[in-house]
């Protein structure tokens, strides 16, 4: 596996035929193996049993499918856990005694489908209701029929009306509480179309962005409806997962999407580098949140806004009928604005790393690029 190009110079907006997200998830990918196969020496005292069992099941399949192993892995229903295990998470022993079950129930699922014959003593006690949430595994790939809790989007998308990030609760923004499954009144059927509808109009006018959100995002979670905002989440732990809210507005659904895979697609970036030194302290105005954020924060707003202005840029290059109308150019300029406030703001204080300097070279570049459009 090559390592990540240095500098990373295309991972906001990708260049024609860019690698750049590719070779990113696999290093990330690479690390949540490393991770997973040293989790059985950090688990508590009463996930031993757990602990063995995974470290039996791991064992097994790097030795024997080594490709199905890190399938496996990818899937967000089964990353996550991973990731949440980390000691840095800070979750408590009850907490990850419980996600030992469903982590040792999901891999050994997953690997029996993809073919891995594992020994009988790696068997699990998993609830029921783990074992449901994983039956995409047996179709999403194989057969193009997805089961019960999902309801398919487009080639392996699907929407998901079940969950198991231990961290989906968890909200950082501040006119949110967690991200609780609700499909708003709307059935699975409609959100999936809409959700459609928004990647089809990305495909059109940004192809290279479109297949990075395909390689990324494998499920998007509704959590509720909204008329007159959008409020939509990911997180650093599930990478693969969106969750998002439904909203009348087309436009505003494509942005939601594009805004959360950018944020996969960097948050797979930071599981390998932390791109600012000074990332998490002190704190500073955001121009797309109400509260102080720290670089972190500012650096994920404007790195996820800048494919949203872009796409804005080609459907007016492509004369598409919603680009004709004043809230579309209006929103353009808003966005714009946006961005160059966000960037000014890291541009200014950011104290990158090695790998940090390109992503903010990058965004230095399209911040010029805009401010030829003017006001």
């Amino acid at each position: 596996m090559s390592p990540l190009p240095k500098p990373i110079a295309d991972l906001t907006i990708p260049e024609p035929g860019s690698t750049t997200a590719r070779e990113v998830l696999s290093q990330a990918l690479r690390r949540l193996l490393r991770d997973a196969l040293e989790l059985p020496r950090s688990a508590p005292v009463s996930a031993r049993r757990e602990a063995l069992v995974l470290r039996s099941i791991l064992e097994q399949a790097a030795r024997s499918s080594p490709g199905a192993l890190v399938a496996a892995l990818r899937r967000p229903t089964i990353g996550a856990l991973v990731r949440c295990l980390r000691p840095s998470c800070g979750l408590s022993d009850e907490a990850r005694d419980g996600i030992y079950v469903e982590l040792v129930a999901g891999l050994r699922k997953d690997l029996s489908l993809a073919g891995v014959r594992l020994a009988e003593d790696a068997a699990c006690r998993a609830p029921a209701r783990v074992l449901s949430l994983l039956d995409r595994s047996a179709t999403d790939t194989r057969s193009g029929a997805v089961s019960r809790p999902y309801e398919k989007i487009a080639r392996d998308l699907v929407l998901a009306v079940a969950d198991n990030n231990p961290l989906a609760m968890e909200e950082a923004h501040p006119d949110k509480e967690g991200n609780a499954i609700d499909l708003g009144g709307h059935d699975a059927a409609e959100w999936a179309k809409v959700i459609g509808e928004s990647l089809a109009l990305v495909e059109a006018h940004l192809p290279d962005l479109a297949g990075e959100i395909h390689l990324y995002v494998q499920q998007i979670v509704p959590v509720g409806f909204h008329a007159e905002r959008h409020l939509s989440a990911s997180y650093q732990e599930a990478i693969g997962t969106i969750y998002m809210t439904l909203h009348p507005s087309l436009m505003t659904m494509t942005e939601a999407l594009i805004h959360e895979f950018s944020h996969n697609k960097i948050n797979a970036l930071f599981e390998l580098d932390e791109l600012l030194e000074n990332a998490w302290s002190p704190l500073y105005t955001s121009p797309v949140r109400p509260d102080p954020r720290p670089l972190h924060g500012v650096l994920l707003a404007v790195h996820a806004f800048l494919p949203v202005a872009r796409l804005y840029e080609k459907m007016i290059e492509a004369k598409h009928p919603l680009a004709e109308r004043e809230d579309f150019v209006a929103r353009f300029a808003k966005i714009r604005k946006t961005n160059r406030e966000g960037a000014d703001v890291v541009l200014t204080h950011g104290k990158p790393t090695e790998i940090g300097r390109g992503v903010l070279d990058e965004i230095a570049r399209w911040d010029r690029y805009y401010a030829g459009f003017g006001a």
